[in-house]
């Protein structure tokens, strides 16, 4: 019942800007962790970011100070604000949610395209 839709993907140029979004739906479903991962073409799927409900973040260390992620409980929608972008952030993003209620459930986006060019 409960789904993730990622929005916001596409081709942007090095240096660039791009956001991305995530809602996750079901009318029973309230959000724990909320986070994102990627996986580039003969990689392995890595973590990105993570935010609690409190706001408090994580970040991959090559991300840090360049990518921003926050949320909207209300909306149960995480975000991933990209800045400063590399051609080696050229990959496939992925958000995922935690259930707040039921915390061994975990769910998980479709994934959306994130392209770099120069």
């Amino acid at each position: 019942q409960v789904q993730l839709v990622e929005s916001g993907g596409g081709l942007v140029q090095a240096g660039g800007s791009l956001t991305l979004s995530c809602a996750a739906s079901g009318s029973t479903f309230s959000a724990g962790v909320m986070g994102w991962s990627r996986q580039a073409p003969g990689k392995q799927r890595d973590l990105v970011a993570t935010i609690t409900r409190g706001a408090v973040t994580n970040y991959a260390d090559s991300v840090k100070g360049r990518f921003t992620i926050s949320r909207d409980n209300a909306k149960n929608t995480v975000y991933l604000h990209m800045n400063s972008l590399k051609p080696e952030d050229t990959s496939v993003y992925f958000c995922n949610a935690i259930d707040r209620y039921q915390y061994q459930n975990t769910y998980w986006g479709q994934g959306i395209q994130v392209t770099l060019s120069s």
